[in-house]
Order: structure tokens, then C-alpha cells, then sequence
């Protein structure tokens, strides 16, 4: 079976010591309001009781003047109903002498018949000893209550008050009070303090005496019991109250801890829903900070985060490998950096407190060279954009460092691949042109040939006055004739040597007449005529000489085979191949700073013209309309002009044909 979490665990455990601390709260409370409403509850008996007292103790007195009033049996009738009147806790007055022999007496006129059932000597032994209790103590003195029936069938508990009567200093009797005890509790209360409780006189084990009041229903109760001292006797009070409030809330205050608790409680649901969502949230940020890390780490580009002040605080592990240095080492370095090149230190000092002045542009590229810990260095790219907090406050730079050493090794290989296809292009197009080699030089052999038999046999036949002249003659031809063969041959040598590129500065007219022998060749095997011209004050050219020179001859070539053997001529009967060579300026805006100067190549045939087809696909390498071609040449010429710098288009001609056009940067614009 699976256990559950041990977070659910604790939670649960939290949830339950919550609950039972909100039971226990609810309980101390409910106690509280419990003790509290009992301790008000005898605090009201204890006023109730002295109530009594005090009325008993105002009777007295009005009792002890009656005797003053009407000091004869025969005056004493009517003070004494009168007093029976205005106490109606009093049922029966009894003038009696020493002897208790009765005198005078007078019964309530609130309650008839008292005696109707026994009579009044049946509560003889209780006056009695009230009586005597009262001479020993020379006050008034009660007896212990008794019931007394009536004759409806009810009953009434009694209780004997006797107060001894002295007159001029002589004793004269007793003066006895018969007390109803319902009438003390009903006469001698506080009627607000009885109101809603129950309210009676009770024996030691709770037997009830008298009612005054009971409380309505069958609510839980409590009661209060409390002592009334009379002289002679004591009676027990029983005060009755409900409880406030029955149920889970019996006051205000448990109402108000019990509201606190399920605050509590709903506190510690929205606290727990926060904490799963907050959960949720660290994780899905542990998640992305993961996903994150590995991307780093995957990363070959370094990372490297600054401060405002220049100081590293964070490394990737590509930028650790590059410049061989541990996280460790470079977290906190601020400037001079531990990769810099020691005689480069000022000059990146210097740009370094410009990009740090907010002066350079953010995510702009620059080149720039490291050195790794073993002292090895290489070139980097290094691209910086601004680091922005959550309040929008730049906090520093984030840069991305790329490696250029394999890019400019690859580089490096696809120049020495590019110019071993030139070489290569350069030899089949003399293998190409080895018949109108061979041609063109059998021409100055012959000649030199023949002047070297004619000179022969004018050393055979003798020696004339003419012949110094004519020997001298002949050998200026044989001169010029083998002047003529090398220079076809130097001219080949020279467009088939591999040599490193080297730019200088080149007049236009030296790059044609370097490859117009090669052109005349293959022009006078073709019947073509080839017609150059180059505009007056044109410029000087910085470009690599001999890779320029294969593609003027590789376009003139092209141009030329367009135009085979048998193709219709232009309206002058000729087929005609154009260099032209002119300097062009790039269009400006009025008051704008003059821009770079170009020298335009033009090389113009009058064939067939190209296809869409073929136009579409005309600089793709190896795509060739030649059986016996590489499909290499125009891919290689767009590339070295577009390495100088330049580039290489092409439109139809008029009336026919087409005009490649390339573009070199003359020598006073060139950087």
C-alpha cells in the first residue's frame, strides 16, 4: 500500500492540533460564560436574601411601634390591620401575655380562612419557641417553618416571628408575627432580579418550602443557593436561571471565539491553497530553471553576465571551456579581465568604459581577440544587449561569445578549395586552348625557321655588300618571332601559376592586355571579331590580379562560345565581342557626402541569349549548357568579385545577346 507524503502527513497533523486547539477554545469560553453567568446568578441570591433580611428587620421595627401607638388591646385592632394591609407577607398578629395567653389578634384579610382546617393551637409549640428564644435574647427570635393546610385543599409553609413587648421598662407580653414564607419572597424581593428565574425557600436536601416563581420549560438551569440567618432559624434560598444561550454558541463571547476559529480555519485553507500553488509555481520555476541550465550547458556559444561596474556574475560552462578558466575564478573578476591579451589591456580598457557609458548601441557585434589560460589565443565575436530587472532598471550586460576559430579555419579551407578550382579551371582552359597553342606558335617557328635557312644560305653563297644588311634583318625577325612565342607562353604560364592573393593596384588596360593574347587565339579560330575600349581617366583597381584576369578571360571565353560558327551575324556581317571598361559613381541624394567609386567591367556578346531556365540556374555551381564543361566558371567569378567586394549581374543586349557586368572598387575609394 502507498504511504501518503509526508507533507500530507504534517499537514494533517497541523490541521487536527488546529481543531482541537479551537475545541478547547470553545470549551474554556463556554466555561467562562458559564462560570461567569453562575457567579452572577448568587451574586442576585445574596442580594435577594439581604432583601429578606432587611424587611424582616424593617418589620421589626414597624412592629415595635405598633405597641406605642395602641397601647391597650382595645386600640391595638386597628393599627394592627393596618399593618396586615401594607405587609401582605404577614398573615396574623397575636398580642400575648407572659404566659402566651392571647390578648389581642389579627388575622390578613388577603388570606381568608387560615384556620379554617386546625386550629391556631395546633402552632402552639412553635411559638412557643420562638417566644422563649426571644426572652433569652430579649429580640426577636424565629421558629423553624412549618407547613400549614387550608381548607381548599392547598397548603401554606408558616414561620413564627415573636418580639418581645416592653413598656416604661416592663415586660408586657409578646407580640407574635405569623410570616407566609411565598409572601417573603414574593413581598420583600427585588422584582427585576426575580424576573424570568425561579425563586423559593428550600430544606437542607433541596425539599421545597415555598414557590415564588419557576422558570417556564425544561432549558438547562442553574441554580444558586444561598443561606438566610434569622435569629432563631435559617432559611435556605434557591435562586433558578436559565442558560443564556443553549447550543454550540452560549454568549457572545464563545460566538466570537468560535467565528475567530472558523476564520482561523478558513485562513489555514487559503493558506494551504496558497502554499500548493505556491508549490506548484517552484516547481514549474525549478522546472524551468532546469530546462534552462541544460540549454546553457548544451550551449556552444558563451554566455558572460556583467555588472554596471564590470564585474562577472555569471559564466556558462562554453565560455569556462573557451577561455579554460573554472566558474569560480571568474565570478566576481571585474576589469582588467583575466582573457585579455596583456598589450591589448588598454585599448579594451577603453572600450570597455565606453560600452559601459551606455555609448555603444546594445546587441552590436564586435570582433575582438582572448586568451585562454595556457596563453593560447583566438578570435571571438562578442554581441552585448543590456540586462533589465523586473522594475525595468538596467542591471547590467549580457554578452554571447562566439568562438571564430573553427569559422575561420573553415574559411581558410574554402579559400584554398576555391583556389584550387580556379587552378583546376584555369588548367582545363588550357587544355582547351592547347590546339590554338600550338597553332599560334607554329606561325613564329615557321618564320623563324625560314629566316634561319635564308640566313644559312646567305653564309653559304658568300659574302655580298647587301649581306651584314640582310643577315641583321633576318635576325631582328627570328627576334621578334620568338619575342612573339613567349609571350604566348607567358601569358599561359602566368594564368596557370598558383600564387597567394596579393591586392594591388592594377590600371584596367594592363588587365586586358594580359588576357587579349589568350582572347585573340580563340577570336581568330572562331572568326570573331573583338572590339575593347576604356573610358578616358578610368581609374585604378584594387583587386587580386590573376583571379580578375580568369574572369575576364572565363566571360570573354563564354561570350565567344555563344556566338558558334554559323550563328547569324549583326547587320554589319560581323559577330562581335565588347569589353568595355568605365568608371561608375553610386547615386547621392543633393548634399549628401560623395560615395564609393566603381570601375564597371562590360562584356558583351550578340548570340542566342539565355533562356529562363538557364537564368534561374546560371550561378549554380556545376549547372553548365556545355558538353564538355565543369559548370564552375560563373560560380567562381561571382565569388572573387564579391570577395572584392563587387558584383557580378547580367541583362539581355540589344539587338540580341547578353552583357555580364561586374564591379571593383577603384583605387581612390578603396579602403
Amino acid at each position: 500500500m502507498k504511504r501518503p507524503p509526508r507533507r500530507w502527513l504534517l499537514w494533517g497533523a497541523l490541521l487536527l492540533l488546529v481543531l482541537a486547539l479551537l475545541g478547547v477554545l470553545v470549551f474554556l469560553a463556554a466555561k467562562y460564560e458559564e462560570v461567569r453567568d453562575q457567579e452572577a446568578l448568587e451574586r442576585d441570591a445574596t442580594t435577594l436574601a439581604s432583601d429578606i433580611r432587611g424587611g424582616l428587620v424593617r418589620n421589626v421595627q414597624t412592629l415595635q411601634s405598633l405597641h406605642s401607638v395602641a397601647p391597650t388591646t382595645g386600640s391595638w385592632q386597628d393599627p394592627a390591620a393596618d399593618l396586615l394591609a401594607q405587609h401582605r407577607e404577614l398573615v396574623r398578629l397575636e398580642w400575648r401575655d407572659g404566659t402566651l395567653k392571647t390578648l389581642a389578634a389579627r388575622d390578613s384579610a388577603y388570606v381568608s380562612e387560615l384556620y379554617g382546617q386546625l386550629p391556631r393551637s395546633q402552632a402552639l409549640p412553635d411559638v412557643r419557641q420562638a417566644c422563649e428564644s426571644a426572652h433569652r435574647v430579649s429580640g426577636p427570635s424565629f421558629s423553624p417553618s412549618y407547613f400549614w393546610p387550608m381548607s381548599n385543599g392547598m397548603g401554606m409553609e408558616l414561620m413564627e416571628m415573636c418580639l418581645p413587648v416592653v413598656r416604661t421598662g416592663e415586660p408586657e407580653g409578646f407580640l407574635v408575627a405569623t410570616y407566609a414564607l411565598p409572601g417573603l419572597l414574593a413581598e420583600l424581593t427585588n422584582k427585576d432580579l426575580v424576573r424570568g428565574r425561579g425563586l423559593a425557600f428550600t430544606e437542607v436536601d433541596g425539599t421545597r418550602l415555598a414557590l415564588h416563581s419557576s422558570v417556564a420549560g425544561s432549558r438547562s438551569l442553574q441554580i444558586a443557593t444561598t443561606l438566610l440567618d434569622l435569629p432563631g432559624h435559617t432559611l435556605m434560598l434557591r435562586l433558578e436561571g436559565p442558560r443564556r444561550v443553549a447550543g454550540l454558541f452560549p454568549n457572545v463571547l464563545t460566538a466570537v471565539v468560535g467565528a475567530l476559529s472558523l476564520a482561523l480555519l478558513a485562513v489555514l485553507v487559503l493558506l494551504g491553497r496558497d502554499m500548493r500553488r505556491r508549490q506548484r509555481a517552484e516547481t514549474e520555476v525549478a522546472d524551468a530553471l532546469a530546462f534552462r541550465k541544460a540549454m546553457e550547458n548544451s550551449l556552444v556559444t558563451g554566455l558572460r553576465a556583467r555588472d554596471m561596474q564590470g564585474r562577472v556574475t555569471y559564466v556558462n560552462p562554453a565560455f569556462c571551456q573557451m577561455v579554460g578558466f573554472d566558474a569560480d575564478e571568474l565570478i566576481g573578476t571585474g576589469l582588467p579581465a583575466p582573457w585579455w591579451p596583456p598589450e591589448l589591456v588598454d585599448e579594451y580598457q577603453q572600450r570597455q568604459a565606453v560600452r559601459l557609458a551606455g555609448q555603444i548601441l546594445p546587441r552590436e557585434g564586435y570582433e575582438s581577440v582572448f586568451q585562454r589560460k595556457d596563453g593560447t589565443r583566438f578570435p571571438v565575436l562578442i554581441i552585448e544587449a543590456p540586462l533589465i530587472d523586473a522594475q525595468g532598471t538596467q542591471t547590467g550586460f549580457m554578452s554571447a561569445i562566439i568562438d571564430q576559430s573553427e569559422q575561420r579555419r573553415v574559411e581558410e579551407l574554402n579559400r584554398a578549395s576555391q583556389e584550387r578550382l580556379q587552378a583546376t579551371a584555369r588548367l582545363a582552359t588550357v587544355g582547351e586552348m592547347a590546339s590554338l597553342l600550338s597553332h599560334e606558335l607554329n606561325q613564329p617557328l615557321a618564320a623563324i625557321a625560314s629566316y634561319a635557312t635564308g640566313s644559312l644560305n646567305l653564309l653559304r653563297d658568300g659574302a655580298g655588300l647587301d649581306t651584314p644588311e640582310l643577315l641583321r634583318q633576318a635576325m631582328q625577325r627570328v627576334s621578334e618571332q620568338a619575342d612573339r612565342a613567349g609571350r604566348v607562353i607567358k601569358s599561359v604560364a602566368d594564368f596557370v601559376r598558383r600564387r597567394e592573393q596579393v591586392r594591388e593596384a592594377v590600371a584596367p588596360t594592363r588587365l586586358l592586355d594580359a588576357i587579349m593574347p589568350l582572347v585573340s587565339l580563340q577570336a581568330k579560330k572562331l572568326d570573331i571579331r573583338v572590339q575593347t575600349r576604356v573610358a578616358p581617366g578610368c581609374p585604378d583597381v584594387l583587386c587580386d590580379r590573376t583571379m580578375v584576369e580568369q574572369v575576364l578571360l572565363n566571360l570573354a571565353r563564354n561570350g565567344m562560345q555563344a556566338m558558334p560558327e554559323g550563328d547569324p551575324p549583326l547587320a554589319s556581317g560581323l559577330r562581335v565581342l565588347s569589353l568595355v571598361i568605365a568608371p561608375r559613381r553610386a547615386p547621392q541624394d543633393e548634399g549628401e557626402a560623395p560615395r564609393k567609386t566603381w570601375v564597371e567591367f562590360a562584356v558583351t556578346d550578340h548570340g542566342r541569349g539565355l533562356s529562363d531556365e538557364v537564368r534561374e540556374k546560371l550561378f549554380t555551381p556545376f549547372f553548365t549548357t556545355k558538353a564538355e564543361g565543369m559548370g564552375l566558371g560563373l560560380s567562381l567569378c561571382r565569388t572573387v568579385i564579391e570577395q572584392h567586394g563587387g558584383a557580378l549581374t547580367f541583362e539581355p543586349a540589344q539587338p540580341r545577346g547578353t552583357v555580364f557586368r561586374f564591379t571593383l572598387p577603384a583605387i581612390s575609394s578603396a579602403p
